[in-house]
């Protein structure tokens, strides 16, 4: 897998989109040093907040050599709108995509290998990932040692105890993980997903009144 620096040296200008929290966060990558970024963020859902982003940032998309984006974990509605909008984008102007997983960059960042880092996955299931493991969805009461959860990510249950919130700022984030390799090409943009759905058969019945008895 790619890192920043690598890709920028490929790809600039480059855009980041991440809607994974409540808060959507945008960079522009116009040269090679991951340090040099313009940073916007919008309070608003996915659905406005992506694309006001973009407006913030004033630039041409057109000059865009690659998209980069968060497919989780996070907000699965806030990771679609982006990843629709990726998909809408390159069916205009055909570019590469890459996608990062945000536990993988906040850990990265908080450089700890004893640390776990999580976010909600629903039905008192927790996504969890450290540095030396790959991502995977727990229950709470396997949840041990010390916890991380990023601000800004919504959450159904109670926080597990003695979890601490750290910021999930890319701005600040993403210079310093410019060397660890998160991204992933892909595709087709989409919400990461532990597994493939699964369907059950359904074999279709013309319907009948009750017989009479």
């Amino acid at each position: 897998m790619p890192s920043l620096r690598q890709l920028l040296g490929a790809y600039a200008p480059l855009l980041v989109l991440d809607a994974a929290s409540a808060r959507v966060q945008a960079g522009w990558f116009a040269a090679d040093d991951p340090s040099d970024a313009r940073w916007v963020a919008a309070d608003e859902e996915a659905g406005t907040g992506v694309f006001r982003c973009v407006e913030k940032l004033g630039v041409d998309l057109t000059t865009a050599r690659a998209f980069v984006f968060c497919d989780g974990p996070g907000s699965v509605l806030g990771i679609r709108t982006t990843a629709m909008a990726l998909r809408a984008w390159g069916v205009l102007t055909p570019r590469p995509v890459f996608a990062y997983h945000s536990l993988a960059l906040l850990g990265e960042f908080l450089a700890r290998g004893d640390l776990t880092v999580i976010a909600d996955a629903r039905r008192e299931l927790w996504h969890a990932q450290t540095r030396a493991s790959a991502l995977r969805r727990v229950p709470v009461g396997e949840l041990q040692g010390a916890l991380a959860m990023p601000e800004n990510f919504r959450h159904w249950s109670a926080l597990p105890a003695g979890v601490r919130l750290v910021p999930y700022a890319l701005d600040e984030i993403f210079p310093r993980v410019a060397d660890a390799d998160l991204f992933r090409a892909t595709s087709s943009p989409d919400a990461f997903l532990h597994e493939a759905p699964s369907y059950a058969l359904w074999t279709p019945q013309v319907h009948r009144a009750p017989s009479a008895h």
